[in-house]
């Protein structure tokens, strides 16, 4: 598994060094909430991401700039439980920020890997890792299109806000767990979770991506049990 700056311009080395530049200056480094083992890039009122956006027609939405409820949930789990990940090569699956990818090189992972099919979020990792001392190796990839990767651990936080993507999602993860790929799941209880194939594993109170600073909802931590397990 390699990374790649971008698919649109993969040899566009300033335009990465601008976005460095530009997190670094307009989003602080800030301990997570109920994480304070952690300290991520975090975009603010005054971020000024709209600048962003103006300079790139393809901006998408700044997801990997927030904190998310499974995210949340699924690193603070893993810091609780490290014996979860501990000499393993873990996938952190839509990454985002980096968070989980974080907890699990904090927890011991052997090798972390965080794919995510957003660019910036891809700078985004690699300043995240670095302001909290641990190697993680990004992947600029749609990962649910192909065969399952060569790791023990995947971990998949927020990745069934939609129908079709979490039906993406789960067949990729079936094709894992026929690989003997252990899956862990983050998430607040969203409408296309395939709860029936669920077995919760913690849950933690946190607010959630969207929700009123302060509203706290329980999110879940799950494993993904193979279909005959219904």
């Amino acid at each position: 598994m390699q990374s790649r700056i971008s698919d649109r311009d993969p040899d566009s080395a300033d335009d990465h060094d601008w976005i460095r530049r530009f997190i670094a200056a307009n989003l602080p480094v800030l301990p997570v909430p109920n994480i304070p083992e952690i300290r991520l890039h975090k975009a603010g009122p005054q971020s000024g991401l709209r600048r962003l956006a103006k300079r790139d027609p393809q901006f998408g939405s700044p997801y990997w700039a927030h904190y998310w409820g499974g995210g949340l949930v699924l690193a603070r789990y893993l810091l609780d439980r490290p014996e979860s990940v501990v000499g393993r090569r873990v996938l952190d699956l839509g990454a985002g920020s980096g968070i989980v990818s974080i907890a699990a090189a904090k927890s011991g992972a052997a090798e972390v890997w965080a794919a995510d099919v957003d660019p910036y979020a891809m700078v985004a990792i690699e300043l995240n890792a670095a302001a909290n001392n641990v190697s993680v190796q990004p992947i600029l990839a749609d990962l649910t299109k192909g065969e399952p990767p060569d790791v023990d651990v995947i971990c998949v936080g927020d990745l069934f806000y939609e129908a079709a993507l979490a039906k993406r999602v789960t067949a990729f993860l079936d094709r894992c767990l026929g690989q003997g790929i252990a899956v862990l799941i983050g998430d607040p209880w969203r409408a296309h979770l395939p709860t029936a194939r669920l077995r919760l594993l913690a849950e933690y109170a946190v607010t959630d991506f969207g929700e009123d600073i302060g509203s706290m909802r329980r999110s879940g931590v799950f494993t993904l049990e193979h279909k005959s397990h219904r």
